[in-house]
C-alpha cells in the first residue's frame, strides 16, 4: 500500500515534493540554536530536507535562528507563535501544517536527540508500508541515561508501561510512546483528529490513528544548554493526557467529581468534627461541592461546548438546580444508611456520590451542554479518542524532553 521508491519516496506520492521537514519546537533554547542547525545541516548534506522550529519563546530564540539561517547552508525556517495555543503538541502540528513534505521528523532544541540519527530515521522511513519511525531508548543500544538521575529514569520507564498498558494494541509494536523523537508521514496523519493538549504528541498520534510503527534504537544525551523544562505540573498535565486519550470526556468528568467527592467528605468530617449536626454538614458540604464542580467542569471538561449552546448562567442554572435535586433526593437515603443501617455519616456520604455520579454525567453531557440544534457541526470519528473534542489548552511552560 506504501511501496517505496528511490530516496524514501512512496508511491502515490507527488513528485517534487521535498522529503523531510525536521520540526523542532522551541521554548526558551536560544543557546542550542547555533549548535542545532550547524548539526542538522551535517546530518541532512545530500537529502532533501529542511529544519522548521516552531517557537513560543520569550527570550531571542527565535531572532537567533533567522539570523543563522542565510550561512545555514540548507533551507532554515522559523515560525513564532505569539499565541502557544496547545503547548508543545500545539506547536508540532503547528509545524506539520506548515509543511509539505513527505515525512516531518520531530526533534527537541536541546540535543538530547542526537540528529546524527535522522538519516537512519530516514532509511528506516523508506522501508514498504512504513508510516512512523520512532526513535526508541528501550530497544537493543538505546538508552535513556540522559535524564537527569536515577528518579527521573525510573518515571520514564513506569510512565512507558503504563502507556503501553493503557493502549496495548495501538501500541504493541512502539517501545518507546514518550519519546520526541521520531518522524511521521505526513499524508498518514488525519490533521483533524489531533487535538494536542500537551507534551507527549507522539502518544496523541498513535492513539488516534492506525499506523504501522518502526523502530530505531537512540541513546537520550544530555542536554547541550539551558534547563530543563519538565516538572511535576507536566506530569499531571500528562496523566490528565492519558486519561482523556484512554477514556474520553467522560474520564476528566469522574476525575472532577472525584475531587469534588474527597472535598465533600472533607467538608462534613471537618464539620462534624467541630459539633455539627451531621445534616447540616450535608448541606453545607453538597453546596459548596456543586458550585467548585460547575467551574472545574466549565474549565476542563465542557470547554469546547460552552459556545455551542446556552449561555453560562443558564448552565449553571441547570447544573445547580439538577445537582441540588439529586442531592435532596440523595440525603434521605444518607439518612437511612446512618440512621437506620448504622453507616458512618462520612461513608455514607461516599457511597451516595458514587451512586450519583453516572446521573449526573448523562444530564450534563446531553442537557446543560448539549449544542443547539440549528447549529451544524463537523462529525468525525475518531478511534480511541474523545467522546467529544477536547480543549486545546495554552501551556506557558513546556518540557522540551521526554517525561
Amino acid at each position: 500500500m506504501h511501496g517505496a521508491g528511490p530516496a524514501g519516496q512512496t508511491s502515490g506520492e507527488q513528485a517534487g515534493r521535498r522529503l523531510v521537514t525536521v520540526v523542532v519546537p522551541t521554548y526558551n533554547e536560544a543557546p542550542n540554536m547555533p549548535e542545532l542547525v550547524r548539526r542538522v545541516g551535517a546530518a541532512v548534506q545530500g537529502l532533501d530536507a529542511e529544519l522548521l522550529v516552531v517557537d513560543d519563546s520569550s527570550d531571542d530564540t527565535a531572532d537567533v535562528v533567522r539570523s543563522l539561517a542565510p550561512t545555514a547552508g540548507y533551507p532554515v525556517r522559523v515560525l513564532h507563535r505569539d499565541e502557544p495555543v496547545g503547548g508543545l503538541g500545539g506547536a508540532v502540528t503547528a509545524g506539520f501544517a506548515a509543511s509539505d513534505a513527505q515525512w516531518c521528523l520531530v526533534m527537541d532544541g536541546d540535543l538530547q536527540h542526537p540528529p546524527e540519527l535522522i538519516p537512519t530515521m530516514l532509511e528506516r522511513a523508506a522501508e514498504p508500508g512504513v508510516d512512523v519511525v520512532v526513535a526508541s531508548r528501550y530497544i537493543e543500544d538505546g538508552s535513556s541515561e540522559g535524564l537527569s538521575g536515577a528518579v527521573r529514569r525510573a518515571v520514564s520507564s513506569t510512565s512507558t508501561a503504563l502507556t503501553r498498558g493503557m493502549f496495548p494494541v495501538r501500541l504493541r509494536d512502539c517501545s518507546d510512546p514518550m519519546t520526541g523523537f521520531f518522524a511521521v508521514r505526513r499524508d498518514a496523519l488525519d490533521m483533524q483528529a489531533l487535538r494536542p493538549r500537551g507534551f507527549k504528541i507522539l502518544l496523541e498520534i498513535l492513539a488516534r490513528h492506525r499506523l504501522q510503527v518502526a523502530e530505531v534504537p537512540f541513546v537520550f544525551g544530555e542536554r547541550f544548554a539551558g534547563e530543563s523544562k519538565a516538572n511535576l505540573a507536566q506530569g499531571l498535565h500528562f496523566l490528565w493526557q492519558l486519561a482523556g486519550l484512554r477514556f474520553g470526556r467522560m474520564s476528566r468528568f469522574a476525575i472532577i467529581g472525584g475531587i469534588g467527592a474527597v472535598a465533600n467528605v472533607a467538608i462534613v468530617a471537618l464539620l462534624t468534627t467541630l459539633g455539627m449536626m451531621w445534616l447540616p454538614a450535608a448541606i453545607i458540604a453538597a453546596e459548596a461541592t456543586i458550585i467548585g464542580n460547575f467551574l472545574l467542569q466549565e474549565r476542563f471538561v465542557f470547554r469546547d461546548l460552552r459556545h455551542e449552546g446556552k449561555g453560562v448562567w443558564s448552565r449553571f442554572v441547570q447544573s445547580f438546580t439538577f445537582n441540588n435535586v439529586e442531592t435532596v433526593l440523595r440525603l434521605p437515603v444518607v439518612g437511612i444508611l446512618v440512621e437506620t443501617v448504622h453507616v458512618a455519616a462520612v461513608l455514607a456520604t461516599a457511597i451516595t456520590l458514587v451512586v450519583a455520579f453516572l446521573a449526573r454525567f448523562v444530564f450534563h453531557s446531553r442537557i446543560v451542554y448539549r449544542p443547539q440544534a440549528s447549529r451544524s457541526r463537523p462529525h468525525l470519528t475518531v478511534p480511541d479518542a474523545d467522546t467529544a473534542p477536547a480543549a486545546v489548552e495554552q501551556s506557558p511552560a513546556r518540557a522540551s524532553e521526554e517525561v
